[in-house]
């Protein structure tokens, strides 16, 4: 991303973009359960809507997202509740190496596109690890999101790009495409993956 984009960004959640916007992904409320306690990774966290679900599981959050804005109401958030997250201004687009270099039990992607993404995410996802990803799909429905194609996939597009790269311990044990019903009513096109890392 360019200066001119993190200006958009903290412009944005500025005017009070994404406010009403509390509750996880319900991809994530969904799994939940089913996921590794430990460490957890969440990518373009924004206000932290993620995040805080995350650590009020009890697990150990890292955030990482481009605004500081939005950081900065995310931070505000998780003291009002009580909850520890490590907050992380970073721009991933220019630069993939500023993830942290930990390794990680669980890792987020929610509505994030960033394909040279994957290779650092994996390298970081640890034994008995999943990694989480939601991103907006091509849809001639009336969906909520991006307007432009240049921030969504096309079809089976995600589910391509994992396969090619990931490792021979890990096993995609989940993927959707299609349409989706946010918690908040709104309609979504989404491709959901999940994969886990065996030991």
């Amino acid at each position: 991303m360019s200066g001119a984009d993190r200006v958009k960004w903290d412009e944005r959640y500025r005017a009070g973009a994404y406010a009403e916007r509390e509750h996880p992904s319900a991809l994530l409320a969904e799994w939940e359960a089913r996921l590794p306690r430990g460490r957890a990774l969440d990518v373009a966290c924004g206000a932290g809507r993620n995040s805080l679900f995350l650590a009020a599981t009890g697990r150990r959050v890292d955030a990482v997202d481009i605004s500081a804005v939005a950081l900065d109401r995310a931070r505000d958030a998780a003291k009002a509740r009580g909850l520890q997250v490590r907050w992380i201004e970073a721009d991933l687009d220019d630069d993939p190496a500023a993830l942290p270099r930990e390794r990680y039990d669980l890792i987020v992607v929610i509505r994030y596109v960033n394909a040279k993404l994957l290779k650092p995410l994996l390298e970081r996802l640890a034994a008995n690890g999943v990694l989480l990803i939601e991103q907006h799909v091509e849809s001639s429905e009336d969906v909520v999101g991006p307007k432009t194609s240049a921030f969504r996939l096309r079809r089976n597009e995600l589910l391509r790009d994992v396969m090619s790269q990931h490792g021979p311990g890990d096993s995609v044990v989940y993927y959707h495409e299609g349409l989706v019903t946010d918690p908040d009513g709104k309609r979504a096109a989404l491709a959901q993956l999940v994969l886990r890392r065996e030991p």
